[in-house]
């Protein structure tokens, strides 16, 4: 066995620490992306309204490889957000027509047959 080998874990887990900093995050409103034959850039901007200036708060450069695996992982995460989005407002439309159905106990018949 070869010595790179004996240094990685056996169950292929990455320990990532994320440092206080870091931790607090940049707010972005505004992504500028390019990218040449080796690699994409990705420039993380704040603008405040009415303001002509902005700065680049953070930049990102990977390869093109990472980038594709970037774009799935936004894809699959935006898929399931949409998803859970779904599921709350139609459960908040459920709750909705369940607390109608309590406040009116009886049916509404706005419909008389006629009968006298």
């Amino acid at each position: 066995m070869s010595e790179k080998n004996q240094n990685l874990p056996q169950n292929n887990e990455l320990s990532i620490e994320l440092s206080e900093e870091v931790a607090e995050g940049i707010y972005s409103n505004l992504a500028i992306i390019n990218h040449s034959s080796s690699e994409f850039v990705l420039d993380f901007i704040q603008v405040m309204p009415g303001m002509p200036k902005a700065k680049v708060k953070s930049r990102i450069i990977m390869t093109p490889e990472h980038a594709a695996r970037l774009l799935g992982a936004l894809q699959d995460n935006l898929a399931r957000f949409e998803a859970q989005l779904k599921a709350a407002a139609q459960n908040q439309q459920q709750q909705q027509a369940e607390s109608v159905s309590k406040d009116f106990p009886y049916p509404l018949d706005l419909h008389p047959k006629g009968e006298a």
